[in-house]
C-alpha cells in the first residue's frame, strides 16, 4: 500500500474513533445526567457501557494516532486530528437534536478550511 493510501486510511480511522469517543462521552452524559458529586452519579458512570466505549475510543485513537505520526507530516496531522469537532458536531444535530447556530457552522467551516489549506501546503513543500 502506498504512503498516500495508509496515511489516508490512517487519517479516516482517527476521524471515526475521535468521533465513536466524543459520541459515546455524549451518550454517557444523558445516561449519568450532570455530573453531582455523589456515589449515585459515580455509581451511574461506572455502570454506563458508554463509559468504557469512550476509553476504548481513547485508547483506539492514542494508538491510530502512533501509527499515523510515522507516516503523516506533523502539521496537517495535527489538524486533521481536530476533525471530530464538525463530525460530532453533525451527528450531534440527528442524534441528539441539537441546533447548528451561524457561529457553530462558520466554526466548522474554518476549521475544515485550515485542514485542507495544511495539507495544500504540505503537498507543495514535499513536492519542491
Amino acid at each position: 500500500m502506498s504512503r498516500e493510501r495508509v496515511v489516508l486510511f490512517g487519517f479516516c480511522a482517527l476521524v471515526l474513533i475521535d468521533t465513536w469517543t466524543q459520541v459515546s462521552f455524549k451518550l454517557a452524559s444523558k445516561q449519568t445526567g450532570e455530573f453531582v458529586m455523589s456515589t449515585h452519579w459515580f455509581g451511574a458512570a461506572v455502570l454506563s457501557p458508554w463509559i468504557y466505549a469512550a476509553v476504548a475510543g481513547y485508547l483506539g485513537a492514542f494508538f491510530t494516532w502512533m501509527k499515523l505520526l510515522e507516516h503523516a507530516p506533523v502539521g496537517p496531522a495535527f489538524a486533521a486530528s481536530h476533525l471530530e469537532v464538525v463530525t460530532v458536531l453533525l451527528i450531534s444535530i440527528p442524534l441528539f437534536g441539537e441546533r447548528v447556530s451561524a457561529a457553530k457552522a462558520a466554526g466548522a467551516v474554518c476549521i475544515v478550511a485550515g485542514i485542507v489549506l495544511l495539507s495544500i501546503s504540505e503537498s507543495k513543500q514535499s513536492h519542491a
